[in-house]
């Protein structure tokens, strides 16, 4: 049989429990015991009738006033007269000195707790309507930057960031490099994205997006896709879809991150996006300005919008529907965006007109007068056929061979391109990789490409475009975009002093070397991380976007061009946006915008890209003036 615990251990071990719980257990019990201490005295005093300062006796809650005030304040008792009551007073102020005592320690250790828990930020969110940023790098601010735009019409916004950083050092961060948050409130949590009890923290049950960024890790792909697990698996999530953006690496990875994602989540697949956006701007002067422009919340975006009165219309009629806006393409209602699509095709019921616009409220479905148009302006030219480049590569990661394979689905057959890169980064898996290459013949020339002599005996006068890449596989970020900066001032400096006239782009890993590179043009653009947080935050605002995005920079479909004018009006003479609308719908393209070729080394013009123009104002193009076009080719 087993001995009994005696009753003073069964004590000790309940009150130990009790004192375990914590600061309100421990304030509930002192409490307790001072009410009944000072009932106790109270009731003595009233029950043998002790005289209170020599006067008559009190009854039960007087005395028990008359305690309170002693155990609070010992100084109350110094004017007391009798020593009967005097006793009973002093046991009451002493045993109140000692609990008050402890109270106030108790009080003040759990403020300096509590204090301590919120600068952990582990307290829960309550917030509705929401944008969650899971995880953390350089790309938040400039998501938190755009999402601030985005909410300027407004009257309050919230973004709730959640990492395993320490949620003062995520505030100072955000202070230091977010200058202005206007009307939006960004409001900092510590905990793992792929925790499950830490994303109650941020209440995504309420939230209007969740944006999961790559985190600065090992194997940011593979916790991309845990927090994403995390999220839809949730045992208290809502029973509606959640609108998650998420970013992968990895083409490997793809398959298993749709799987995991279902329907719930829009993929920005950064390899190829990158590939694609460094395929399509190294080939025209200020197409990087232009992509930029629709990624950005900075001037006009991207809508969508239907109207009845649009409803049996072909796309070619309703193009020149709106006075304010241009148009881009179709959102059938049963499958995904079509950017230029053929002018004949009939809008339905349920049909959306993807269209540019300042903001949502100023979308203006005028239709257009035909005599508006300038008929006579317009000319029947037809180019001609698509020569043959010459391309110029610096640099070594594994983009390369997706960049050179869609290099050729735009250059014309006998092109040629020419990889200078350190023998020790350039990794083929398969030797053959660019033998299948229709378009174009591939050349490998092993070499430093910091070194000015292996640049000036490249010959570069010879070659139309220049892709400099970062070497990103074998040297860290700040390491890779060193060497990218060394290159790129030597380029410069020898295309200015030998006039050479190639367009340049120039890919950079972190967002903060993007400044450094001092762009001066807009051939020079840097591609970077900022790309991929333009367009998540973006996507987290709108999820139909997306597919806008994957058609956009897709060579199957419409892309951007910036051809020249005169293949539509005749220069030297005023014409409005109408005209060119449809001179441009005449070839099967949508105009969204031109560019003044005067402007195209002055940023405060926006280096002369004019996106959305005003449709009426009439303006005279040069013959080197270009205009911007959705086209297949």
């Amino acid at each position: 049989m087993k001995p009994k615990a005696a009753w003073t251990d069964r004590f000790q071990y309940w009150l130990d429990n009790q004192f375990s719980r914590g600061t309100r257990s421990l304030i509930k019990w002192l409490g307790i015991i001072s009410f009944v201490f000072i009932s106790v005295m109270a009731a003595i005093v009233s029950l043998f009738k002790v005289p209170v300062n020599n006067a008559e006796p009190v009854p039960f809650f007087e005395a028990f006033w008359l305690s309170l005030m002693r155990t609070l304040d010992a100084g109350t008792m110094g004017a007391d007269v009798g020593w009967w009551f005097r006793i009973a007073m002093f046991i009451v102020t002493l045993t109140g000195v000692f609990i008050i005592s402890t109270l106030i320690g108790i009080l003040t250790s759990g403020i300096e707790n509590r204090i301590e828990e919120l600068r952990k930020g582990r307290s829960r969110v309550i917030e509705e309507g929401h944008t969650v940023i899971l995880g953390w790098s350089e790309q938040v601010f400039i998501i938190i930057n755009e999402l601030v735009l985005a909410n300027e019409n407004q009257g309050d916004s919230c973004i709730v960031v959640m990492s395993d950083l320490e949620k003062v050092d995520m505030e100072d961060d955000i202070r230091h490099k977010v200058h202005d948050l206007q009307n939006t409130r960004v409001v900092c949590r510590h905990g793992s994205p792929m925790d499950i009890t830490d994303l109650r923290i941020v209440n995504l049950n309420t939230a209007k997006s969740i944006i999961v960024v790559s985190p600065m890790s090992e194997n940011p792909d593979s916790e991309v896709i845990k927090t994403i697990m995390a999220i839809v698996n949730h045992p208290d999530r809502r029973d509606e879809p959640y609108h998650i953006v998420a970013e992968i690496g990895e083409p490997d990875h793809v398959e298993a991150a749709m799987v995991v994602g279902g329907n719930e989540v829009e993929w920005v697949l950064v390899g190829d996006f990158v590939s694609r956006v460094i395929a399509q701007t190294c080939r025209q002067s200020g197409l990087s300005v232009v992509i930029t422009d629709l990624l950005d919340f900075e001037g006009d975006e991207i809508y969508f919008t239907r109207h009845p009165d649009l409803v049996g219309k072909s796309f070619g009629d309703a193009i020149t529907c709106f006075q304010d806006n241009a148009v881009m393409g179709i959102k059938p209602s049963n499958s995904r965006a079509i950017l230029n699509p053929p002018m004949g095709q009939i809008l339905t019921e349920g049909d959306d007109l993807i269209i540019i616009a300042e903001d949502d409220d100023k979308i203006n479905y005028s239709p257009v007068d035909q005599s508006t148009i300038k008929q006579g302006l317009i000319v029947n030219y037809q180019p001609p056929p698509q020569k043959p480049e010459k391309m110029l590569l610096l640099g070594w990661n594994s983009r390369c061979p997706a960049i050179i394979h869609e290099l050729n689905s735009y250059i014309a057959p006998g092109s040629e391109i020419t990889i200078t890169a350190l023998p020790e980064s350039i990794q083929l898996e398969d030797p053959d990789t660019f033998s299948s290459l229709e378009n174009a013949r591939v050349k490998i020339l092993p070499g430093n490409t910091t070194h000015r002599s292996t640049l000036e005996n490249l010959d570069l006068g010879k070659y139309n475009h220049v892709i400099l890449l970062s070497y990103s596989d074998i040297l860290p970020p700040q390491q890779a975009d060193s060497r990218t900066l060394v290159t790129l001032l030597h380029l410069r400096d020898l295309a200015d002093k030998n006039h050479y006239h190639f367009s340049m782009v120039t890919e950079m890993m972190d967002v903060r070397n993007r400044d450094l590179a001092a762009v001066a043009r807009a051939d020079d653009f840097i591609v970077s991380d900022r790309l991929v947080s333009l367009v998540l935050a973006q996507v987290s605002e709108n999820k139909q976007i997306n597919s806008v995005y994957q058609d956009l920079f897709d060579p199957e479909g419409a892309e951007i061009y910036l051809k020249p004018i005169s293949e539509y009006v005749f220069p030297n003479a005023p014409v409005n946006f109408y005209t060119l609308l449809e001179a441009a719908r005449r070839k099967g393209e949508t105009a969204i915008g031109y560019r003044i070729q005067a402007h195209a080394r002055n940023s405060a013009k926006n280096y002369g890209v004019s996106i959305n123009p005003p449709k009426h104002r009439e303006i005279t193009f040069a013959m080197e003036d270009r205009l911007i076009v959705l086209a297949n080719s």
